[in-house]
């Protein structure tokens, strides 16, 4: 069967996004399954969901005892459901937790192919879908347990239904009546999951379609006075009950000290001069970079065509929004990147310039050179000879995937070259997500941490040491997602404390004359369980943690544990 029949098979009717869904299932699981616990949100957001289970609170969001008032409700009761159906908040299984963000990386996907359907049909919606879920960008953040994945899913949604109402108002194909419901629910759980981000980008692609077409009518088939009644009835409990908890407080937290610093400075050191994001799309977006160039072609050439014109509304100003707010991440237009794979599937659709295809196949090249470079870099830093093969088999999927696509489409066939660089991203996403990173023990010190802790028996949860345990100069949300909820992060005085309780302590090696000193003031001696050398990669310095345990009567040292 050749690739075109393959295509159409697979693109009619609701297979176009199902392939599309099981394509970003397939770049997403690796390192769902694989990574350990990121600092620093991944590890917050997951641990204030294990709280809310333990707890039973779904309202008021914390962090240990401190009031976590940066983003709504949403994640934590789509990481709660998951973790509830398959595994506990005991047992502390973070592929659990990153559950939602793969179906959200999915739902974008699936999203994306139906969406583009009905403005270039079912093989350039199947195109479309499946380029959105193998980016680099969106299959990174499919297992990262936080709420972009989820953000880009819901809203995705959102613009591919209003895409179909707009579509049907310009000849396309008629859109049926969930599209209108469709439309609103997914609007309304962008907002429980991250607030105004969606709404924003969705009324800005709504004003510009109303400033270039000079027509509203189409809009109207939304029944906004249901909508706003529905968007009403799935925030409005949760809104109202946090206000009542909070005293207002959740709201002053997160519009104050939130989101107003980021509009008005680089919140956090994350500030960046405009260009930020365009710079950085040929790496995020790879493999469609291939396609950059002749998506920039359709993007002026095609503007007046409706499926175009819909996602330059979607793309241009949510983009130019984002580089011109001061605080920037390199995920922040991730809910945009639906609109940049509809150009680049309808370029595809046609025949592409050699001009298009040789600039796409330099780019893609270039790019993945760099990206190779990055893994050898990253092997370089935080590997050793053992992990060689891993960063081998990455780099060399990487170099393929720009090569063999870009050979290809200059030799006339960019479907080939688009589906081939396709599935050799998606190898080495695969290879770099499972195979090389979780060997770099360097940075994985928390996890390192809870397993020679697990191995000894000391584990709060394992019920046979006294908990809670202490640690001192080391405070990543990760080792306490790893540890427990009731984990004491204060200094070297309680870590001793705790040693004179007959409970662990974990001290890092900055702190361990001011804990000997303690020891000494209390008159207690200690044995060293485990030592975990490793980097506090959130601030960039190289830590020793040493675990402790109080010394039995008449003993000297025991043997170390290693993690």
């Amino acid at each position: 069967m050749t690739l075109e029949r393959l295509i159409a098979y697979w693109s009619r009717g609701w297979r176009g996004p199902a392939a599309a869904a099981f394509i970003a299932f397939v770049a997403g699981l690796p390192g769902l399954l694989a990574v350990p616990p990121l600092d620093r949100d991944e590890s917050r957001f997951a641990q204030a969901t294990a709280q809310m289970l333990e707890t039973g609170d779904y309202v008021v969001i914390q962090f240990q005892d401190q009031p976590r008032f940066k983003k709504p409700v949403g994640i934590h009761w789509l990481q709660a459901a998951t973790v509830n159906l398959v595994s506990s908040p005991e047992a502390r299984e973070i592929w659990a937790y990153r559950l939602p963000s793969l179906l959200g990386a999915m739902l974008a996907a699936a999203a994306c192919a139906w969406g583009a359907a009905a403005f270039f049909g079912g093989p350039a919606g199947l195109a479309a879908g499946a380029l959105l879920g193998a980016t680099f960008l969106l299959s990174t953040e499919a297992f990262i347990a936080k709420t972009d994945a989820v953000l880009a899913g819901a809203t995705t949604l959102a613009l591919a239904a209003l895409g179909r109402l707009y579509a049907a108002s310009r000849g396309g194909p008629p859109a049926g009546r969930r599209t209108e419901p469709l439309f609103w629910g997914a609007l309304a759980v962008a907002i429980l999951v991250k607030g105004p981000v969606a709404p924003l980008i969705i009324a800005l692609t709504m004003l510009t379609l109303w400033l270039w077409d000079r027509r509203v009518r189409w809009m109207a088939r939304l029944r906004w006075y249901w909508g706003l009644i529905a968007i009403l009835a799935v925030v409005g409990p949760w809104a109202g009950a946090v206000t009542v908890a909070t005293d207002g407080g959740f709201w002053s937290e997160a519009i104050g000290a939130d989101l107003a610093p980021k509009l008005a400075g680089g919140q956090e050191s994350h500030g960046a001069p405009p260009g930020y994001h365009t710079l950085l799309t040929p790496l995020l977006a790879f493999p469609i970079t291939l396609l950059l160039p002749a998506a920039l072609v359709v993007a002026w050439k095609r503007r007046d065509e409706p499926g175009v014109r819909f996602a330059l509304a979607w793309l241009v100003p949510a983009w130019l929004l984002f580089e011109l707010t001061p605080t920037k991440l390199p995920h922040y237009p991730l809910p945009t990147y639906g609109a940049l794979a509809w150009l680049a599937a309808a370029a595809l659709a046609q025949p592409i310039g050699a001009k298009a295809r040789w600039s796409g196949a330099i780019l893609a090249a270039l790019v993945s050179a760099l990206l190779a470079g990055g893994v050898v870099y990253l092997l370089s830093l935080y590997g050793d000879a053992s992990d060689g093969w891993a960063a081998a088999l990455t780099a060399v999927l990487l170099v393929a995937a720009g090569l063999v696509g870009g050979y290809l489409s200059i030799k006339g066939a960019p479907r080939g070259g688009a589906a081939a660089a396709l599935v050799l991203a998606i190898a080495a996403h695969g290879a770099l997500a499972a195979a090389l990173v979780p060997r770099l023990d360097p940075l994985w010190t928390s996890a390192r941490v809870g397993r020679a802790m697990e191995k000894a028996r000391l584990l709060p949860r394992q019920g046979v040491a006294e908990a809670p345990i202490a640690v001192a100069g080391y405070a990543e949300p990760s080792l306490v997602f790893a540890l427990g909820t009731p984990t004491e992060l204060y200094g070297p005085d309680q870590a001793a404390q705790a040693i004179a309780e007959n409970r662990p302590a974990i001290v890092e090696a900055h702190e361990e004359a001011a804990f000997r000193e303690q020891l000494a003031a209390r008159g207690v001696t200690v044995r060293e369980v485990a030592r975990v050398d490793g980097l506090n990669y959130s601030k960039g310095d190289d830590v020793t943690l040493r675990v402790y345990m109080p010394a039995a009567p008449g003993s000297g040292q025991t043997r170390e544990v290693r993690p």
